[in-house]
């Protein structure tokens, strides 16, 4: 098989590194055909702390990945987050000189090109901007201004933030591990693309990717991303927080939080009791379950109370930003004992778990289902869109001769979308040119 029928997606984690490799079955479904995962050693809260460890770490995936689906690797859609990435909401206008002519997709990118020129903090770089709804001569809730005509028009848009040094540190590694870009994304928009449909999207939802090193929130309504966050605490200061109350080793902490853990205190009885080996001939260690659930639900509570200030400064609380599709929780931390239970009681809001085996075909395996793969699926997912995108591009390059002004109209909502994404990812190829 040639490569450019394959499909990668690289999620650089805090606690994994994960490479997925897919293709298209005969049904035109994405199928999943080899994981390489690695423990990730040198990301911190998403941003690399220590370029050589995390070279070796993309290695290891890289390889257990080519292994499995007997393939090699060139090039991959790289996820990036951490709590470098911040957004903001910003309104711009641009003024038509020929109001008589209609309004096309060159005056939408210059609109967009006027919001990229918006002055940042020292080191940082505007990297996506996402539009949310358009004004044409004041007429408002327009979603595709394209084809109407107007001198004056304005928009309101979603501009995520980013540390520069921070993406090119990734861009590093991922070229030292002997890799090309095929593209970068941000991972709770990857995440989204894998666990949520179309309707919970236009319904009003809000995404909660619970991580090792931070928690990523995406909030859709009407079918487009309204807002993004990044919260810099994930099952990582869970884990924590059980080594220092219980006074125990980490490994031994993480064993705890994943066999016996729980987001609920009042399930445990008083005389439930776990016993941890001591170190180096030192006596056992007994730990009350009531106890451990009581540390972890601090902590849980908080990281909840983060998200839900967050879905309320997206305006959740008016009747028209409403989420009625609710919270959908994915990513390793989302595994936990009974936090459905508790995020339902601290945000008063409807929650499910989110698996990204929402769009994939039937007979992949049973792992894949687990939302720890929710970010690397949607990578894979985001490449094999691109892909059909581009094939799109080409082939109506071949048929531009007959009925053109038909083919615009048709064809300018997702031209569109797909030229925001590509300024965006051209945007970051030109900082990984000089990554080196």
């Amino acid at each position: 098989m040639e490569n450019n029928q394959l499909f990668i997606g690289l999620d650089i984690g805090t606690t994994k590194i994960v490479a997925m490799i897919g293709e298209l079955n005969e049904y035109d479904k994405l199928k999943i055909i080899g994981i390489g995962k690695s423990k990730s050693l040198g990301v911190h809260r998403g941003v690399v702390n220590n370029i050589t460890q995390t070279i070796q770490s993309i290695q290891l995936a890289i390889e257990e990945a080519e292994l499995n689906s007997k393939q090699k690797i060139d090039k991959v859609v790289v996820g990036i987050a951490g709590q470098h990435i911040r957004s903001l909401q910003h309104s711009d206008y641009i003024t038509r000189e020929n109001s008589d002519q209609v309004i096309t997709e060159d005056d939408v990118e210059k609109l967009i090109s006027h919001v990229y020129k918006l002055v940042m903090l020292p080191g940082e770089e505007i990297i996506h901007v996402l539009p949310q709804d358009y004004k044409v001569d004041g007429q408002g809730e327009i979603k595709e201004p394209i084809g109407m005509f107007g001198s004056r028009v304005e928009a309101s848009f979603h501009v995520v933030v980013g540390q520069v040094s921070s993406i090119k540190n990734i861009a590093r590694c991922v070229k030292s591990a002997g890799i090309d870009f095929d593209g970068i994304t941000l991972e709770p928009l990857a995440s989204a693309d894998a666990v949520l449909s179309r309707e919970e999207k236009e319904a009003g939802v809000a995404l909660i990717d619970i991580g090792g090193g931070t928690t990523d929130l995406a909030i859709f309504k009407d079918g487009i991303i309204r807002h993004t966050a990044v919260i810099p605490f994930g099952g990582n200061i869970i884990t924590e927080d059980i080594k220092e109350g219980c006074s125990i080793i980490e490994k031994q902490a993480e064993l705890l939080k994943v066999k016996f853990g729980s987001a609920w205190p009042g399930e445990n009885k008083e005389n439930e009791i776990v016993s941890i080996p001591g170190l180096r001939g030192r006596d056992p260690k007994e730990i009350t379950l009531k106890n451990l659930s009581k540390i972890i639900n601090a902590r849980v509570i908080e990281i909840i109370e983060q998200v839900y200030m967050e879905i309320k400064n997206y305006g959740h609380d008016q009747q028209k930003k409403k989420l009625i599709a609710g919270i959908v929780l994915t990513g390793g931390g989302s595994q936990l004992k009974h936090l459905k239970q508790c995020v339902e009681l601290v945000t008063g809001m409807d929650t499910r778990l989110g698996q990204p085996n929402e769009h994939l075909a039937g007979n992949n395996s049973i792992e894949i289902s687990n939302p720890t793969f929710a970010t690397a699926v949607g990578l894979v997912m985001n490449s094999m869109n691109k892909r059909k995108n581009k094939n799109l591009e080409n082939r109506e390059e071949e048929v531009k001769s007959e009925s053109q002004e038909n083919k615009d109209i048709n064809l300018s909502d997702s031209n569109n979308k797909n030229s925001v994404f590509e300024k965006f990812t051209e945007k970051i190829k030109t900082f990984l040119e000089n990554a080196e």
